[in-house]
């Protein structure tokens, strides 16, 4: 898993409005904003260097499952991908920053949940982890056992 420092080295000092490294994808299912669950979402802004990566994440996800079961496991529901900001509780830079990171279901995966509450933690969601990592990413959850909703741009 990758530092603080090594995304600066790699990607620079993320800035507030993501000038340079951002792009929009669209998704090949709607989304559902997590905390507004009637606004659907058809597109993301993320890192370019994510952005296939990513598109290729969400197809895979919908072969896995198809649209109807995304959506009764929340698989659907955005959290959040860019948002220049800290790490919460630190004063490092969040991943989201530059926009590598991805937050799904964050009401049933919050941020101190562990592998005994997390709805990510559950069998049934161990495909599109797998999915995730397939791709270049990894899931906190499943590397520390917390923040299940994150996902990260993990290569380099």
């Amino acid at each position: 898993m990758k530092n603080t420092s090594q995304y600066i080295l790699k990607y620079g000092v993320p800035t507030h409005n993501g000038t340079g490294y951002l792009t929009q994808i669209d998704l090949p299912f709607p989304m559902r904003i997590a905390w507004d669950k009637k606004t659907l979402v058809k597109k993301i802004t993320c890192n370019k260097a994510i952005a296939e990566p990513l598109k290729n994440v969400f197809a895979d996800i919908l072969k896995a499952y198809g649209y109807e079961k995304i959506k009764e496991l929340g698989i659907d529901l955005f959290g959040g991908c860019f948002n220049f900001r800290q790490q919460r509780g630190g004063t490092n830079y969040s991943v989201h920053a530059w926009g590598l990171a991805i937050d799904l279901d964050p009401e049933r995966n919050q941020l101190k949940e562990t592998s005994k509450t997390a709805r990510f933690a559950r069998p049934e969601y161990k495909e599109m982890i797998d999915i995730f990592y397939k791709h270049g990413f990894i899931s906190l959850g499943r590397e520390k056992n917390y923040d299940w909703m994150h996902f990260q741009w993990d290569k380099f």
